[in-house]
Formats: structure tokens, sequence, C-alpha cells
């Protein structure tokens, strides 16, 4: 949003005012009240200001924001731009597409439009608005930052931090499993974090954990000096919340499911940490060898193969594979046995005690 001779960039959601603890002051306009009005999304509501909030010259108690809006507060004249400068596509998948954008000069955010069916109905997309909101309470050196959201024009937007690297690929075994041990620690941490949970009658409560749910190669992004990144932490959740894993799910079951153990697959809201384990541990997996744990044979429905068909051996892929290490990897992705890691912290144990990952 511009207003006199500059350009600032807003967090939903943004009190604007005089006072010294607006998320936005203007503090040299005595016509602004201390509090005057408040930008939520892409709506902004007036607090009872003693002048108004004029937007496109008309005053407004509550106005649906748009790409170019002119909101007078006080003398100030501010113009709203949104998204202003789309650099790039990121990437694109079955959930929508991914774009890199400078919000601000040399200020950069990836923002993810979800195109799913199910999301044009506007309660569903501010389910996901609430939903996704309280995974701002997760703050970790290897967890993308969750900037907010916003419906536009029946679209529903997320921002997140920026991750020059891109996505993982193929690494020598120690980078893998360095990378690997910088994922664990994230999922240590989240699935023990205290985390806002909706209650059934809106309110809010503390919960104490958050399992992702959806890891795969796509959700693990590397930043410009090479560190590890978990993206989309709390989406998979957000869209059971709002109601809609049924329904718009599918598309991106199909991308995931290379990445999925049994369980889940019968039970997508099966919310284990255990989910998350196997998860890494398959993207390990795919890391060294470039290929899933699974075979997938053209013509056979994906859900069938990981139903009926075992993970094949890691060194069956790749020989050189260390042997302690074939054995940790091997034994989180057997499902039919129950030894093995049972939490983050066991299973980095494991990989560390198996002497690799050691040289980044």
């Amino acid at each position: 949003m511009s207003g006199t001779g500059h350009s600032s960039v807003v967090t939903s959601p943004c009190v604007i005012g005089r006072a010294p603890e607006c998320d936005f002051r203007i503090a040299a306009d005595p016509k602004v009240s201390r509090r005057h009005c408040l930008i939520d999304g892409v709506t902004v509501r007036d607090l009872g200001s003693r002048n108004g909030t004029i937007v496109n010259g008309k005053a407004a108690t509550t106005a649906e924001l748009r790409d170019g809006d002119e909101l007078l507060i006080g003398d100030t004249r501010v113009r709203v731009t949104l998204f202003p400068s789309v650099v790039r596509e990121l990437g694109r998948g079955a959930q929508g597409v991914v774009e890199l954008v400078e919000q601000a000069p040399d200020e950069f955010v990836a923002v993810k439009t979800l195109t799913e069916q199910g999301l044009a109905d506007a309660d569903a997309r501010d389910a996901l608005h609430r939903e996704l909101d309280c995974t701002k309470a997760l703050r970790h050196d290897h967890i993308v930052e969750y900037r907010g959201s916003e419906s536009i024009d029946g679209r529903l937007r997320i921002r997140y931090e920026y991750c020059a690297g891109g996505t993982i690929g193929q690494f020598g075994i120690d980078q893998a499993v360095a990378l690997t041990l910088q994922a664990l620690d994230a999922l240590a941490y989240a699935h023990g974090a205290a985390v806002p949970v909706r209650l059934a009658d809106g309110g809010t409560a503390i919960g104490h954990g958050l399992v992702h749910r959806d890891l795969k190669p796509q959700n693990l992004l590397l930043t410009a000096d090479g560190r590890l990144k978990i993206a989309d932490f709390g989406l998979a959740k957000a869209f059971d919340q709002a109601g809609l894993s049924g329904r718009t799910r599918t598309g991106a079951i199909g991308g995931s499911v290379a990445f999925m153990p049994r369980r889940q697959v019968f039970d997508f809201k099966y919310a284990k940490p255990e989910v998350d384990l196997w998860a890494i541990t398959a993207c390990l997996y795919w890391m060294i060898t470039g290929r899933p744990p699974r075979d997938f044979p053209p013509g056979v429905e994906p859900v069938a193969v990981v139903l009926r068909r075992p993970p094949v051996p890691i060194r069956n892929r790749l020989t050189t594979v260390p042997a302690a290490l074939a054995e940790v990897i091997d034994a989180v992705l057997d499902e039919t046995v129950a030894a093995g890691p049972r939490n983050a912290a066991e299973l980095a144990a494991a990989l560390a005690e198996a002497g690799v990952g050691r040289s980044l």
C-alpha cells in the first residue's frame, strides 16, 4: 500500500492510526484518529474514527478492497496495491500455482493461489483463513514462515517466506542425511509446539503439537545458503478443519501418495507424528536414490500400489548406501513391524548413530 510519497507493506490484521502502538502509524496527520481503521485480509473496517474512512470517495464502515482502490484516512491518501509485481511462476500443481511476488522494493514473498474445487464457497475460505492463522505460532529455523492469507476475487492466496534455493533434489548420502536431520529438528519442534486450536464454538484454545501430514519433496525447500525449510505446515489440517478434505484433496493426494504411509492412505485425516516420520524417511530415500520407496508401474492405480506392495529395500536401489543407514531407513518404512524410532528425536539419533550426515 502506498501513501504520500512512499510505499509500505502491511501484514493482516493491521491497525492504522496515530497511536504509537498502531501497526501502520500516520503520526503527522491530525485528522487521523488514534486508532482509525483496521485492514483485515482485504477488508477495511473503520474503528469509529472522528473523520471516517473514505474508500474511493465514499465513506465506508466496512469495505472489501480491490487492487487500485484509494483510501482517504484523514488528509492522507493511500493507494491499495495487492501483490504488486509477479516476478515469475515458481511451481504449479493440483492445489494451484505458486508465484514469486515482489511486494515492496527488494522484498519478496512466495504466493500460493489455491484453485481447488470447493474454495468458491466463502465460508470454506473463511475457515481456511482461520485455521492457517493458527500456524503463525510456529517459529523455527527450518519451517517456512507463514505470512498471512487473503481472498481476492473468490480466490484464496497464501503468502509464505520465499526460499530462493527451490525444492530439494538428489544429493550425496551425507548431504541428504544432513538435510533430513534439519527437517527432523523442525518436526520435533512442531510435534510438541503449543499451537492455537479452533473450537466448535469459534473460540480458540491452546493445543500441543501439529502434524504436517503432507511431507514430500515439493514441500522441502532450500534457502539461498542451502538450509532446508519445511513448507505448507498446517495446510492439510486447515483443509480438514474447513470441511474440504474429502472434496478437494483427491488431486493433491494423487501427487503425494508416493510419500504417504499405508495407514494414511486408508485415512488421510490420520494425524499422528509417525506419518511425518515415514514421509520424511521416504523423502530421504528419494534424495539418495532419485526414486520413491515403492515402484509405481504405469497403468496401476497408485493407491493400490501403496496398499498392496511393500517398499523396496534401499540397497536394492543403490548398493553403496551404508548398511547401518539402510537398516534405519528400511525399519522406518516397514509398516508391518512396530519396532523403530517412535518420534523425530529418536529418528535423528538413529541416523546420527549410522555415522552419516556430518559433512554439511
